[in-house]
């Protein structure tokens, strides 16, 4: 099925997209074809391309996807590197800076990411498209994968989001705004 055309996928999803000024534009575009392909999109913003802070609209929109209030996540700004590190902050997230088809296939198989970070800067409209509907029609593959994730997420239990040394804030302490 595709993205880009009157079908639908298989199953429409509720995904958490947000960008910085740099992302806008791509933002726009992305949240446009998502919604007439049948997705429920929760805008976090940014809502204009004057010049903002990456982690004010990563934040919440991790959030989202961490507390179950949507299935996925799109973040973008200029390279994707710093949604990326952001979104990575956050307890049960899973972000996956993707480039290509390739990286975008792997993070879904392998990685079962949640949430896909865009640089804005560095792919076309034509490819954002296509990382998009590659990424949001790969299914994680588990098997072997699974046991792999698991000991990421018990790591991130460990000392993110536990009482460890170097522990952060668990999502629901962290303040929206």
């Amino acid at each position: 099925m595709t993205i880009l055309g009157q079908n639908r996928y298989e199953s429409e999803m509720k995904i958490a997209i947000a960008c910085d000024h740099r992302g806008y534009e791509a933002k726009e575009l992305i949240k446009n074809v998502l919604q007439r392909s049948g997705h429920e999109v929760i805008d976090f913003g940014t809502d204009e391309s004057k010049s903002c802070d990456y982690p004010d609209y990563a934040i919440p929109a991790a959030l989202a996807v961490a507390r179950n209030e949507a299935e996925r996540g799109v973040l973008i700004c200029g390279s994707g590197i710093g949604m990326s590190m952001t979104a990575n902050k956050i307890c049960g997230i899973r972000a996956a800076l993707c480039h290509d088809e390739l990286t975008a296939r792997m993070s879904r198989q392998h990685n079962n990411a949640n949430i896909l970070c865009l640089p804005a800067i560095q792919v076309n409209d034509p490819l954002i498209m296509k990382i998009i509907e590659c990424w949001l029609t790969t299914e994680f593959e588990g098997g072997r994968h699974e046991r792999r994730v698991q000991k990421v997420m018990a790591a991130e239990r460990l000392y993110q989001c536990g009482n460890d040394v170097g522990a952060g804030p668990r999502a629901e302490e962290v303040k929206e705004g």
